[in-house]
């Protein structure tokens, strides 16, 4: 059992049986000055061997709150998942939760073992050989040596380095590394789990037995606080979230709740989101002329249900028609639709490219206004905030007009948050079945 306690003695942690970790009121300051932040260092030093250090809420100067007043509880055998731009915290939090670093002000309660997944490899010696390494890493993480000898093999083979292993660890590669460090965390049996971003480690082999370690742990009553910028992976692991952002949490709730909110904000959906019907900025002849757009333009986009009706948010599931307007001024003899539509969460992924050239499906029109849509039967896409690109084209290739990054966001119910996509479905069952039905 752990704590690391700075609160005042007026406020002490009375933490339930069933928790595993209870973080309360904890904050964290830093100092952006390293010549200034080495003499505070000394002074808290020195205010700690005295036993005069208290609770500090007042920021010296260049001092800033890294952290400031964060409390949540974690249960045996459940998964948090935290959340938050670059620069929110989260390592911080997770750095003083694993005891390398002490909070400035607040309590941290710790049940059991932690094995830290913050930086894999990182606190290995790299003239000892990964032989050497693996004794003291394990030992580090509260292994006895024996019980460091009788897991050995199994940490050898999950990290698959048996043939390095007598070799220095400078020797191995940054993958290599990573996959021992990995391994030995998760041989100590530990009652928390923190994992900071790790689990991009060796080929997708790997990771899928990374993966599936995780899940028997979690299984066996191991807690997690996961770190991760994969918000299905959030989704998937974790039954709770934690929203930080510029070091204070914003909200607390759901997996769901919380990812929906900071992807809302992340890529500004609800805030400045685009208004359907849509309009494309009109063009100059000049404009015109530089793009080498001719023939027709773009004029607008917008969405509409199964009843024709205007919708701001498509539902997932649900039938929706991408319903855009255009204007020749010159008959065009194929006329088609491009349709892109991009996961900004995912690095941009191309979740949706429809074609109606690919299709087979052009149209031979007069000058003048048309509307082109097309019609989906069932919204493939998930919940989530998305950009949408349209090309006019004359066949194929020949480009009229195209516009690029439309924001919009797809809405739906708490069952739809896993996949990459929605699948029409449906349940059914048979009556009872009499003896053994052939394959």
């Amino acid at each position: 059992m752990m704590q690391l306690n700075v609160t005042p003695a007026s406020s002490p942690i009375e933490p339930a049986n069933d928790n595993v970790l209870v973080v309360q009121g904890v904050s964290k300051k830093f100092c952006r000055s390293l010549k200034q932040s080495m003499f505070y260092g000394l002074q808290d030093m020195g205010a700690e061997l005295t036993g005069r250090r208290q609770a500090s809420f007042t920021l010296r100067q260049g001092e800033f709150w890294a952290l400031q007043d964060i409390s949540f509880t974690l249960q045996r055998g459940e998964a948090i998942g935290l959340v938050g731009a670059n620069g929110s915290g989260k390592t911080t939090l997770l750095r003083m939760i694993s005891g390398l670093i002490r909070p400035d002000a607040g309590s941290i309660w710790v049940k059991g073992r932690v094995a830290p997944l913050i930086a894999l490899g990182a606190g290995f010696s790299p003239v000892l050989t990964g032989r050497e390494n693996i004794y003291a890493n394990m030992s580090i993480l509260g292994l006895s040596t024996q019980e460091i000898e009788a897991r050995f093999e199994q940490v050898v083979e999950f990290a698959e380095i048996d043939e390095a292993i007598d070799a220095p660890v400078q020797s191995y590669s940054s993958g290599m590394a990573a996959r021992l460090g990995f391994a030995c965390a998760i041989h100590t049996d530990p009652d928390v789990l923190l994992i900071d971003e790790v689990l991009a480690v060796g080929d997708a082999r790997f990771r899928s037995k990374c993966e599936r370690r995780l899940a028997e742990l979690l299984q066996n009553g191991t807690s997690f606080v996961l770190v991760s910028h994969f918000f299905q992976g959030i989704l998937n692991t974790c039954q709770k979230g934690l929203y930080l952002s510029k070091g204070q949490l914003v909200a607390s709730g759901s997996a769901r709740e919380i990812m929906d909110r900071y992807e809302a904000e992340l890529f500004s959906v609800k805030q400045g989101a685009t208004r359907f019907p849509f309009h494309f900025p009109a063009k100059s002849e000049a404009e015109r002329a530089k793009t080498g757009i001719t023939g027709a333009e773009l004029l607008s986009l917008h969405f509409e249900d199964a009843a024709g009706q205007l919708v701001e948010s498509p539902i997932s599931g649900e039938p929706m028609s991408i319903c855009v307007r255009c204007r020749g001024s010159r008959p065009i003899e194929a006329l088609s639709l491009f349709v892109a539509i991009y996961l900004p969460a995912k690095d941009n992924s191309l979740m949706l490219h429809l074609s109606s050239a690919y299709d087979q499906e052009t149209f031979a029109v007069a000058a003048g206004d048309y509307e082109l849509r097309v019609e989906l039967p069932h919204l493939g896409l998930l919940p989530a905030a998305y950009t949408l690109s349209v090309y006019l084209k004359d066949g194929a290739l020949y480009v009229l007009d195209a516009y690029e990054s439309i924001r919009f966001s797809v809405v739906g119910q708490e069952k739809l948050n896993r996949g990459q996509y929605y699948q029409p479905h449906a349940w059914k069952v048979s009556g009872q079945i009499s003896g053994q039905k052939p394959l």
